[in-house]
């Protein structure tokens, strides 16, 4: 099976045990949970989307480990057209779910680790790229989904994870064994935690020597003894569980979520584990996926703007200024916005080059000045969004309201018939269609969709100043000063 479709991976997931914890509680049925089912959802449209005819085959590949058709989000990327295609499939599957898909981080931490591991084997002698690509061919063939977790817990930032007074703030090994080691620490933040059927864990930093034995990076499954998982709440979430919850929902079918996924002396076989004390190559992995996962964000958070961009027209359409230049203007830079962080995912990737392990890799000065502009454009966006909406999007009377029956003040007009009067918009315009697209708004800007768009925007990949650090590093202003001394005639004495 190398490509399955979304109600296949949906079956799939509920053969796993994964240990699933919210409110306090554990959940059993957790792939059916009102507040866990639209992530669900929204990874299965990336099968769809490759199971399909047509979508231009941007969500599908060919291997270069078997040669077969693969989904695109287990694939090694083999030239700048596959890193520009990845670009254009999760614009594209933006535009299908206005939400965060959740399989980027996994198909970033694929290519990040094949260079990686094939580097280590070059200094150390190890083994470590033939284990990844075996591993590789397993998710390939079975197209599973594998969540890339990075980000330690980290405790105080201002000690290195050895100096930490709870080691576990940092995953890390806490025995070895001939046929393996076992781990213990946990991952916080983790997209598409719940959802995926593997998990690779990476270092979250650079590290010391005295950092070794947390410069480690395995493969297990994510039912695996002695792992679990605590749903990360959202703003507005309870409202999914809301009876007969459907308008005050905004974006009822699709999803993100995020996890804090905890370790607690969990055996890793040797198989599955692709670093395990190289503290000198920490680093370099972490900036290798770094870069891959801000080349990402010209994607999705593209294709999702599109939808806002779309949704803040209809609300101006329905509010009767569709026309008004002040309105035309604000669509406008939205899209002009919107189009430039597009501009820079596609232009890191067609800058990309090949690396010694043969996959291809981005321009990481442009994948870091794609990602600093994520984390500002969308907040603009979305503030954009809500200025055309209009304020009746965080004030508006429940669902509940709008269809209640309830009799009401002398005319004896029920709640639900006084709502539907008083919240009417431009003429032949439902009401309720103002109402859906006002509460899609809210979702989207200021509700639990906004966890994948606005905040995860400024902290995804790394917050702004990662961005920038990378951005000094690479910004050869020692070259650059060598071409302003040419032209301006300046000798060095």
């Amino acid at each position: 099976m190398a490509i399955m479709t979304g109600k296949e991976y949906i079956e799939s997931l509920r053969k796993l045990n994964t240990r699933v914890y919210l409110f306090g509680e554990k959940i059993e049925n957790w792939v059916d949970h009102p507040m866990i089912r639209p992530s669900v959802n929204c990874v299965a449209a990336t099968y769809d989307a490759a199971a399909e005819a047509g979508d231009q085959g941007l969500a599908v590949a060919t291997s270069s480990l078997t040669g077969e058709k693969i989904n695109r989000f287990t694939h090694i990327h083999q030239s700048t057209d596959d890193l520009c295609k990845k670009v254009k499939m999760q614009r594209m599957l933006g535009q299908r779910t206005a939400s965060c898909f959740q399989r980027c981080v996994g198909m970033d931490a694929f290519n990040a680790e094949f260079s990686t591991t094939y580097d280590i084997d070059e200094k150390y002698g190890t083994d470590y790229h033939e284990r990844f690509k075996k591993f590789l061919k397993m998710v390939q063939e079975q197209d599973l989904t594998v969540d890339g977790a990075m980000t330690d817990p980290k405790g105080d930032r201002s000690k290195s994870p050895s100096e930490q007074s709870n080691p576990d703030y940092y995953l890390h090994i806490v025995e070895r064994r001939p046929d393996g080691i076992v781990v213990r620490g946990a991952k916080a933040h983790q997209t598409g935690s719940v959802n995926s059927h593997w998990h690779l864990f990476m270092p979250t930093i650079s590290m010391k020597e005295a950092d070794k034995d947390f410069a480690i990076s395995f493969a297990c499954p994510s039912d695996v003894e002695g792992m679990y998982m605590i749903y990360g709440r959202q703003v507005s979430d309870t409202r999914k569980m809301e009876e007969n919850a459907d308008i005050d929902l905004g974006n009822k079918q699709f999803g993100g979520q995020e996890a804090l996924v905890v370790l607690d002396n969990v055996f890793i076989p040797n198989e599955y584990i692709f670093m395990c004390g190289e503290w000198d190559f920490a680093g370099v992995l972490v900036e290798r996926f770094a870069g891959y996962h801000r080349q990402s964000y010209g994607g999705c958070k593209v294709g999702v703007g599109d939808v806002i961009i779309g949704a803040a027209s209809l609300a101006a359409e329905y509010n009767g200024v569709e026309k008004a230049s002040a309105v035309k203007d604000k669509l406008v830079e939205m899209t002009h916005l919107n189009e430039t962080l597009y501009c820079c995912g596609i232009a890191c990737s067609a800058d990309g080059h090949p690396t010694k392990a043969g996959n291809y890799e981005i321009n990481m000065l442009e994948a870091n000045v794609c990602k600093l502009n994520v984390t500002r454009f969308p907040y603009e966006i979305a503030r954009l969004a809500e200025d055309v909406a209009g304020g009746l999007m965080v004030t508006m009377p429940s669902e509940k309201d709008f269809k209640s029956d309830t009799p009401v003040g002398r005319s004896g007009e029920t709640i639900g018939e006084i709502c539907e009067s008083f919240f009417g918009g431009k003429d032949g315009i439902k009401t309720e269609n103002r109402m859906r697209i006002l509460r899609f708004l809210e979702n989207i800007c200021l509700g639990s969709a906004a966890v994948g768009y606005r905040t995860e925007s400024l902290h995804g990949a790394g917050s702004p100043q990662a961005q920038r650090i990378m951005i000094g590093r690479q910004g050869s202003f020692e070259a650059k000063k060598k071409l302003a001394k040419k032209i301006a005639g300046i000798t060095e004495e």
